[in-house]
């Protein structure tokens, strides 16, 4: 991972977050340098992020008594946010660290993520705070429709790849969480009232192999053709599987799949987040994100 530096963009206008900001992107920053040090790494990658979690919960609790003393009208969704990475996202980041003993792959994750979702919240949410963008949180699914979703998605994972996944995050917005590429696929859905939905899946390719050699029983070096389309058909299986919480009572039919890039993932993210935006962890394998509109 390339060292990222504190740049003048990132500013909000409001010192004691900008303050924060900065402190967050320099330990970051040394993180890196850290990781990069395998003689190291586990130690002090190991106090550097509980350094990292600390000063972050700190500078939450500050932000929003920011928030609260100006009024700001969109607190409760922000608060959210920090919630889900506080209570979602960082422990199970932490618990493939210590499960890893803080291998180079499991910094990378944790930093690789941390990375993305700090980027994207100061410049989408936080600048929302000082009124310069508007948040694209602007369709959200209810609490316990993303409960519902999360027990289909679950299950039938299980039940198609005989492996357990955890949520990391509910409120995934497009962060690069891969150490390598990612495949992406995306499902176009027409219901019998002509209502149309988008689903995606973005499997790290690591996780492709792992999964898809598990089932085969032989180890796979690398991506290929075969393994596109096996993942492909696997996918629709799994949101199959998933129909009992998922795409139920509206009589959706499939009607194409297409490959996507990463990048143009991201793209569909341009002027809003979509309502459904879950990532998972699957044990000692790799990361997942399900996203629907």
């Amino acid at each position: 991972m390339n060292v990222i530096q504190w740049n003048d963009r990132f500013n909000i206008g409001v010192e004691i977050i900008d303050k924060a900001h900065r402190r967050l992107f320099s330990i970051i920053e040394k993180l890196i340098s850290l990781n990069e040090d395998a003689a190291k790494r586990e130690h002090a990658c190991r106090e550097g992020i509980k350094y990292f979690k600390s000063y972050t919960l700190k500078h939450f609790a500050e932000e929003e008594a920011y928030m609260q003393s100006i009024g700001y009208g969109e607190y409760e969704m922000h608060k959210r946010l920090h919630d889900n990475l506080r209570d979602n996202t960082l422990p199970v980041l932490e618990h493939e660290l210590e499960a890893q003993n803080y291998s180079e792959d499991a910094v990378h994750h944790f930093l690789g993520i941390c990375v993305g979702w700090l980027n994207g919240h100061i410049m989408i949410e936080d600048f929302a705070i000082s009124g310069k963008v508007s948040t694209k949180w602007i369709h959200q699914a209810s609490d316990d429709a993303i409960v519902s979703l999360e027990k289909s998605i679950l299950q039938g994972f299980g039940q198609l790849y005989h492996t357990e996944a955890e949520l990391v995050s509910k409120h995934y917005k497009g962060e690069n969480f891969s150490c390598d590429k990612a495949l992406c696929y995306r499902l176009t859905y027409l219901s019998g009232e002509k209502k149309r939905m988008q689903v995606y899946f973005l499997y790290e390719e690591q996780l492709i192999l792992r999964l898809l050699g598990a089932m085969l029983g032989k180890q796979l070096p690398r991506i290929d053709q075969t393994v596109v389309y096996a993942i492909r058909e696997l996918t629709q299986k799994l949101i199959k599987c998933m129909s009992c919480h998922f795409l139920s009572g509206e009589n959706y039919q499939l009607q194409k799949i297409d490959m996507m890039t990463f990048e143009q993932l991201v793209r569909t993210f341009d002027k809003d987040y979509p309502p459904y935006s879950l990532l998972f962890n699957v044990e000692k394998k790799g990361y997942f994100a399900f996203c629907a509109r």
